[in-house]
């Protein structure tokens, strides 16, 4: 029978309740047992897929091709088991269903109400979840704040799911924020004895609370929490902020997490972390730092590129030296020049995105790299950018734009598949075969003909004007297997290298992905040089 574990939060949002979430999947693994995770999601919107980047962050893709929560880049970068559409449910998916169902008639005439109709359409993606993972352990987060209104139907769902499975099948984890009050020097547990007292409420006892500080509140206030909210002095598990992201399982392993979690479940197995460990000794042993350039457009937060920075920090560790990351807002290089805003850069790397916004200043940034000979990398639209960069400024095709741009010499087109088709959920989606062309750089980086990628675009190489772009200098590196979609171009000479797949969602902290480890390799070597 699957074991499942919950894990929702209060006081505020933002407090790594999915890096409590992954870090206990990977400790639970490490004693031998195959986990799975689930994120419910209460906002209204179907997916993520249509959400500004700067109001919710990065789109996360699964090999199936499901739009999530980044919250599962988390998991699947800590515990490295691949996800899946049954991963990740938002409010508007579930009542998008029920009220589906009401309509094809298959509530037999009753009334449809919150409960039971959503909650059980909840439940039944909990199990679901359960059953496709195969899963012995399933950790599941409840996105937002105890007492938001938007997330009440989750909480009493998984309330009714304790009782379905029995509560020694299952464990609730409230992490709560601690806070420091500067003026009286000292941590406050009042707002957790407030959060875990509208948690319970709702009728669900937390079995543990971790206490998300920056630094320790001290035996004396876990006590506190441990009289006040009903829970084992050995559940208040402190979650402190620690210099490497990865730290975190270690961090929560000696406060005893995986331990009284296994308890509770009755799971056996010794927790072996000499792997992961490892793998913290080549964080800790990296000297010396390249600066990485990366342009976008919604740089204002920083979480829209979480996966293209943790896979920068992925690359890092094995070639042993910090990556520092330069913001750079592609619309601040319109206004005052890729020279201003690039100089002493050791690599430029442009992301994903979508929409004309901004675009001419990636072009501005891909140019200036090409002419100073400093390492490019370009994900998605990044890869579309170098072409029409190329197009233009060496293959003498002046209007050379991409059909998402306006009108021109359209190098870069859209699918023609995708004609005409709604925004939400229509993109060319998921895990796709590249074929890697011989004798490329990237035949040299993967090592291997034939790859897997995945891919979130609806834009792509305009076949039509290959011959011209190849006869300038610009060489493919892959190609979907029928050789009809251009998967990844680059040139001769300085690393300049474009992909039209999104490979950060694939890397992982011990195991980086071949071409960022390559682009980072690539940038120590210009530094020296420079």
């Amino acid at each position: 029978m699957t074991k499942y574990v919950f894990v929702t939060g209060g006081v505020v949002s933002g407090l790594g309740k999915g890096i409590v979430a992954a870090s206990l999947g990977r400790l639970i693994k490490q004693r031998g047992y195959k986990v799975a995770s689930v994120k419910l999601d209460p906002y209204m919107n179907v997916d993520p897929g249509t959400m500004n980047p700067v109001q919710h962050g990065e789109v996360y893709v699964t090999d199936d091709g499901a739009e999530t929560d980044l919250d599962l880049g988390h998991y699947e970068r800590f515990i490295d088991e691949p996800l899946t559409k049954f991963s990740n449910l938002t409010s508007g998916r579930v009542y998008q269903r029920v009220i589906d169902r009401e309509r094809n008639g298959e509530y037999g005439g009753k009334t449809v109400q919150i409960v039971p109709h959503v909650t059980d359409e909840i439940k039944a993606f909990i199990r679901a979840g359960a059953k496709e993972s195969g899963a012995q352990v399933l950790i599941t987060e409840i996105g937002g704040t105890t007492g938001d209104i938007e997330s009440r139907p989750f909480i009493e769902a998984v309330r009714q799911f304790g009782l379905d499975v029995g509560r020694e099948n299952c464990v609730f984890i409230h992490v709560c924020l601690v806070p420091y009050i500067s003026g009286s020097d000292e941590y406050k547990s009042k707002p957790v004895q407030h959060s875990v007292k509208e948690l319970m409420g709702m009728g669900i006892a937390p079995d543990v609370i971790v206490t998300r500080s920056d630094g320790d509140c001290g035996e004396a206030v876990r006590e506190k929490i441990s009289l006040f909210c009903c829970v084992d002095r050995d559940c208040v598990i402190p979650s402190l902020t620690v210099p490497c992201l990865y730290e975190a399982p270690l961090m929560l392993h000696d406060g005893g997490l995986d331990k009284v979690v296994c308890r509770k479940l009755k799971l056996r197995g010794k927790c072996d972390l000499k792997e992961w460990k490892r793998l913290i000794g080549r964080a800790n042993k990296r000297k010396g730092e390249v600066e990485i350039a990366i342009v976008g457009k919604y740089v204002s937060l920083h979480d829209s590129y979480l996966s293209v920075v943790e896979a920068l920090n992925h690359a890092s560790f094995a070639e042993g030296v910090f990556v520092k990351v330069r913001w750079v807002d592609s619309e601040e290089i319109e206004r005052t020049g890729a020279e201003k805003a690039l100089r002493g850069a050791d690599g430029v790397l442009v992301p994903g995105g979508f929409g004309v916004r901004g675009t001419q200043g990636m072009i501005d940034a891909c140019e200036w790299a090409r002419n100073n000979g400093v390492p490019y990398f370009g994900i998605c639209l990044g890869m579309q950018i170098a072409v029409i960069e190329f197009a233009r400024h060496v293959a003498g095709i002046a209007d050379a734009t991409s059909g998402e741009f306006g009108e021109g010499s359209k190098v870069i087109d859209i699918l023609p598949d995708k004609k005409g088709k709604r925004i939400g959920g229509t993109l060319r989606l998921g895990a796709y075969p590249c074929a890697v062309l011989p004798g490329t750089r990237l035949a040299s980086v993967y090592g291997s003909s034939a790859v897997s990628e995945r891919h979130r675009h609806r834009y792509e190489f305009n076949n039509a004007f290959l011959p011209a772009l190849t006869k300038a200098g610009l060489r493919v590196g892959g190609t979907s297997p029928d050789g009809s979609l251009v998967e990844a171009i680059e040139t001769d000479g300085a690393f300049f290298v474009g992909v039209q797949f999104h490979p950060e969602f694939t890397s992982r902290p011990n195991r980086p992905h071949p071409i960022f480890r390559a682009f980072v390799a690539a940038a120590k070597e210009y530094k020296v040089k420079k």
